[in-house]
């Protein structure tokens, strides 16, 4: 029977399939182990399933023991694994895909919707009690009529497009290729993303994390946006460059953001955290019982497909 360390605390049912397929190392504490702590842990194993918590660094990586053979990665995401290092140690890398589009979508359009009407302040006017109702109380952004661009237009962006139309915003999107009119579901295409930032009364942010798109939302970027325009983010905080947007906020040129994902997680940039209008969630865009479910049971067959055939399709190296 295969031994498989699992770095984080998955649900009991999940833990309970676990158990049955493999020789398993639990973290009943759910602690964030260090790298060096992971690497004396997975010891002996075949394989990891990790998360995006865990930082497998290349050197973390050349420091496991040759016995493992896998890291199946409990998330959509890998930004966390040095790819090139796994495959140097012939490690295959999986993920998640496809589980947690409409609960991450549904957080998307949280933001958008919280970020426009003012969410953070109606709740701390609220919870002092001392808010007066006048014509002009916290007026927000309706989203009828108004222009959502989405950047990156993969199943997230899809979904969050549909959503967000049926409330009756317009749809563009910036995406590597244009897509088939049927996915583009009436949006439309901006061949360059500065001319998707040009009408993007609101920005959502939905593309992978990549080299390519670190710090893609930035002080340039930014201004190109219109006036008081809104900036969301349900993908990674690696895409956005925290003192920038942070600048906008202070300028007013952003009227507000909506973000669930942060650069150092869980240590957000205190700039977000002085400004009323920042409408800020701690990650939580998979957070529901049926996706992390889902998403734990996707990390697990990963597992018992490499073992089974020596390959997976969802091997991301």
């Amino acid at each position: 029977m295969k031994k498989i360390l699992v770095t984080r605390k998955l649900l009991k049912s999940n833990e309970e399939k676990l158990k049955k397929l493999f020789d398993v190392k639990l973290n009943p504490s759910d602690e964030l182990y260090s790298q060096e702590k992971l690497i004396k842990m997975s010891e002996g194993c075949d394989g990891i399933l990790s998360a995006l918590t865990d930082k497998l660094d290349e050197k973390t990586i050349k420091s496991l023991p040759d016995s493992v053979k896998i890291l199946s990665n409990f998330a959509v995401g890998f930004g966390n694994i040095d790819l090139n290092a796994a495959s140097e140690k012939k490690m295959v890398v999986t993920n998640t895909p496809e589980v947690l589009t409409d609960a991450t979508a549904e957080i998307g359009i949280l933001l958008i919707l919280g970020a426009c009407r003012r969410v953070p302040e109606g709740i701390e006017g609220s919870k002092k009690g001392d808010w007066k109702w006048s014509a002009d109380y916290l007026i927000g952004k309706q989203l009828t009529g108004t222009r959502l661009g989405i950047l990156g237009m993969g199943r997230i962006g899809q979904k969050i497009g549909k959503v967000a139309k049926s409330l009756g915003m317009v749809i563009h999107y910036h995406n590597r290729s244009k897509l088939d009119s049927g996915k583009e579901n009436g949006a439309i295409y901006h061949k360059t993303l500065e001319s998707l930032m040009s009408v993007s009364d609101v920005l959502s942010v939905c593309c992978p994390a990549s080299k390519e798109t670190i710090n893609l939302i930035n002080k340039k970027t930014i201004s190109l946006l219109p006036n008081g325009a809104i900036v969301t983010n349900v993908a990674r905080g690696d895409i956005v460059d925290d003192d920038a947007l942070i600048e906008a906020l202070d300028s007013k040129k952003v009227s507000a953001v909506g973000l669930d994902v942060y650069k150092n997680e869980p240590k957000l940039n205190p700039g977000y955290l002085k400004h009323s209008r920042a409408f800020v969630l701690p990650h939580l865009g998979s957070a529901t019982f049926e996706t992390r479910t889902a998403m734990a049971n996707l990390a697990i067959d990963n597992i018992s497909e490499f073992f089974e055939t020596g390959s997976c399709k969802n091997k991301v190296n």
